[in-house]
This record gives structure tokens, sequence and C-alpha cells, in this order.
């Protein structure tokens, strides 16, 4: 019964809710919910600080990692694309730039980011960028078979307009002949600013059909060594097939342990282009030798092998690799991905490596011929898959110093100074002969063989510059130390002197 103000009592229909205790479902759906969100926040946060400050929350995604099993340093790249859009930069373009690829998927990769790079010099507006389909690996893929070109567009529209294709009154078949012609060269951004925009703002369309080295690596501005690692780093995300094959191979690894990548270059046409041919039997040789002879490109055709051994300019052999790891103090339980494509002389070759390394795996052997099926025939895209496993992995070792080692060694600097042991082998091929003919010991091998190594495992250091030989200098994409670093001076955060301990 309930009282009136004029104290009538009424009655009333209405009772005191019962109360019901939670049952453990509900308790259970709670917390789960919480998690979610709470590891929501936490990945979201991740992205953030990693796109303005990478090597803030290196450590905070290395321990993440660790707990998850998830390589959250690639998947804070994919998580960029549900960060708002910047502002597209306001700009009267000064006429499009058109580039055509030139090399295989990683020469490729860093002309692309200095393509970009001109574009946002000149003030210009890029056309997405072809691929080389006429190289030796004939790869037919297109920019979109292997980069997500949405977000490649999207991504950098603060900084450059980038559009999929010219307009129709720049097609050749209305009778526009573009200007097409190669750059020089390690060029600064004089060269660009004096000889290449007077020449887009007279054909309004150039063509540049070579884009291999184009960009120096020194002496360019902080705010264009900046961008061009902003591309490389979080524009450039592979497609989504690549994404998805590539993060189930490092899951399928992650699952055993800890891995190491052995990028081993001794592959047919490594071989026949530097003429390396210790190991091979003689009728190998010649056909490596046939081989350099049909390539009109290959421009040095007498080569000695072991005269260029001798200088460490081949890659390492399979036998020279297993004995370089276990000097290292890898052992037979050391789980070992082998990026590489065919390797020349086959199981053969790769009995010696197979019998110190049991653990040792290729793509091929871990994921089914109807996974790889679409990737077959398309060199760049399978190398997609080893590039993503390789930036992954705990250990990252390649065997010669090409595209591929130095792009993998920039962007594992970039995630948090990852390591990366780049071999001295004018040295290792010394060592091993010596160990080989009994002039040393196993020990004093493997003694010699890690203090060699001692600085040569990725920490930060200052890249060396040499004015008057590009060529020998080290290259931009290897070590991009503009960007490891805040404000326009990073030498506070470079030492020469740093070491990391050999396992």
């Amino acid at each position: 019964m309930d009282v009136r103000s004029d104290g009538i009592q009424v009655r009333s229909d209405k009772l005191p809710a019962p109360v019901v205790p939670r049952t453990r479902l509900q308790v259970w759906f709670v917390r789960v919910c919480s998690s979610i969100l709470l590891w929501t926040f936490l990945v979201q946060l991740v992205a953030f600080g990693k796109l303005w400050h990478p090597l803030f929350v290196s450590n905070i995604t290395n321990r993440i990692s660790q707990v998850t099993g998830i390589p959250l340093s690639l998947n804070v790249e994919e998580s960029i694309q549900s960060t708002p859009l910047l502002p597209a930069r306001n700009y009267s373009s000064n006429g499009y730039l058109r580039v055509s690829c030139n090399g295989g998927l990683n020469q490729m990769r860093a002309a692309i980011c200095d393509m970009v790079t001109v574009a946002r010099l000149l003030n210009l507006t890029l056309v997405v960028p072809e691929l080389d389909k006429t190289s030796f690996w004939a790869d037919p893929s297109n920019f979109d078979d292997i980069f997500n070109v949405k977000h490649f567009i999207d991504s950098l529209r603060d900084e450059v307009r980038i559009v999929r294709r010219l307009p129709k009154k720049f097609n050749r078949k209305y009778g526009f002949m573009p200007f097409a012609m190669p750059p020089v060269s390690w060029s600064n951004e004089k060269y660009y600013l004096e000889q290449i925009l007077p020449l887009i703002k007279k054909h309004r369309v150039l063509h540049f059909n070579k884009t291999d080295t184009r960009l120096a690596n020194n002496g360019i501005p902080v705010y264009l060594q900046k961008l061009r690692c902003r591309v490389n780093f979080q524009a450039l995300k592979f497609s989504p097939q690549i994404e998805t094959l590539g993060y189930k191979l490092i899951r399928l690894l992650q699952e055993k342990g800890p891995f190491v990548v052995l990028h081993l270059r001794y592959e047919m046409d490594m071989l026949a282009f530097s003429g390396c041919t210790h190991g091979c039997t003689k009728e190998e040789a010649d056909e490596l030798k046939q081989m350099r002879y049909a390539f009109p490109w290959w421009r040095e055709k007498e080569i000695l092998s072991d005269q260029r051994r001798s200088q460490g300019l081949c890659p390492l052999t399979p036998e020279e690799a297993a004995l370089t790891l276990q000097a290292l103090g890898f052992n037979n339980e050391t789980q070992i991905y082998i990026a590489a494509g065919e390797i020349y002389g086959s199981e053969r070759r790769l009995a010696t490596l197979r019998e110190a390394f049991p653990m040792i795996v290729k793509k091929e052997a871990l994921l089914s011929p109807e996974e790889l099926k679409l990737f077959r025939n398309h060199s760049s895209q399978m190398a997609a898959l080893d590039f993503m496993v390789s930036v992954a992995s705990n250990t990252f070792i390649p065997t010669y110093d090409g595209n591929m080692a130095r792009v993998v060694e920039g962007h594992r600097r970039y995630l948090g100074f990852k390591r990366t042991i780049t071999l001295d082998r004018k040295k290792l091929v010394e060592l091993v002969d010596m160990h080989q003919n009994g002039t040393l010991s196993w020990d004093e091998f493997a003694a010699a063989v890690r203090l060699a190594h001692e600085k040569r495992q990725g920490q930060p250091m200052q890249r060396r510059a040499i004015p008057d030989k590009p060529k020998e200098e080290d290259y931009f994409y290897a070590n991009p130390h503009e960007c490891f670093c805040e404000g326009m001076n990073c030498n506070d955060s470079l030492s020469h002197n740093n070491s990391s301990k050999v396992i």
C-alpha cells in the first residue's frame, strides 16, 4: 500500500524488482568484452605511436609480440590504413610524372620511394608507377598485384597528388608523345630543380624509363629523406593476398619458436651475373658462362671466379653459409627459413647445410601448392612473401648485399634495430679457406668469425658518405638514419662504437 499526500491509503501494483544474481556466463561475457576493448585500444595506441615515432614503441611491440605470437611490428603498418585521411596537399601541379621501374622487387620498391620524393620536390602529379615486366625475371605483375594502390594514394595525399593513369588528352592514341628519358644516377635536388623541372614545364608529361638509384644517398634535405622513409615504411603496403599469406608464414614459424632468415642468394641469375662458380662442376660453370653471354646488358663477360671470391664479391655458397652459421653460434636446433628462389644445384648443394641445420624450411614446404598457385611464375610476389618473413624474423642474415638484403636491413633498423648480421665475405672466405686447409682449428675459426662480426649486427651507426664515389658509399635504404630520430640532427643518437653480443 502507498499513502497519498492527503493521508488516504491506496493500493499499488508496483512491486520491487527482484534481485537476480549474475550468472557465470554474464561475468564471462563482460570480461571478454572488456579484454577486446582493452586490446583494441592498445593496438590503436601502438599504431599511432608507430606512425609518429616508431622507435618509441618498438620495445612495446616486441614485448606484445612475444606474449601473443602475433607480429605486431608488421600489423602496425596494416593498422595505419584505418587512420583518418590527412587533408590533401593543395598545390598547383607543374605536370605529370610517369615512371617505369626496372629490376627486381626491392630495386623497384626503392625507386618508387625516390620517384614520390622527386614528384614532391617538383610539385608534380605522379602516375601510379609501372613495374618491370621485361627483365630477367619476366614477372607480369602490375603495381596493384603487389601493393595496395588505394592505401598508397590515400596515405600520401598530404604530400603528393597521385593518379592511377594519365588523363586521356595525354594518351598516345590522341597524338600526344610524352618525353621519355632516364634521369642521371645519384642526383640531388639541384639536378631535378635545374634540369628536370624545365623539361616538365615544356612537355607537361615526363616519362622516366629507368628509375634505379636516381636519387643520391646523401646531401638531400632532411624533409625529403624522411619522405622517402614514409613511402617505404608506411605507404608501400603489400596487397591483401600477399599480406594474408605472408602473415600465415610468419605465424607458422613463430609457433615453433625464434627463427633465423638466411637470404641465400645462391641462384642461377646471381651466379651468372657475378661470375662466381666456386663449388660448381665444370658443366655448371660453362652453363653459367653461357647464360652471362646471353644477356647483352651484363657487360662484364670474362670473369675470374677465384679472384672475385677472394675480393668478397661472391655470394656465399651453401657450404660456406653452413660453416659461418655454426661459427656464429647457431646450433642444429635453430629454425632457419631460406629466403630465396631456386638454389643452383638444388638439393645436392643444400645437403651440407641441411645436415648441419635439420630445421631448414622454405615457403614451398610451409604452404600448400594450392596456396602458392596464384604466386607461381610471379617472382616479385614470391619475393614479397620472403620480404615479410625476413622483416619479422628474430635474426636476418644475407649472404650477398643485393637490393633485398639492403632494403630489409633498413626496414629492420627502422623497427628498432632488429638483429641483422651483414657478413664480411672477404674476411669469411679467407677464414674458411684457412680452416679447411688446416691452418685454423675450429675454435680459432669460430672465434675469428665472431670477432669479425661483433659490430656488423644492425646497430645504430652513421651512414658512410663518399662524395665523389656514390656507388661505394652506404646505401640510403640500408641505413636511413635521418628517419630514426626527431629533429634535424640525428648524430646524437648514432654511434660507430655500438655493438651487440653474438649468441
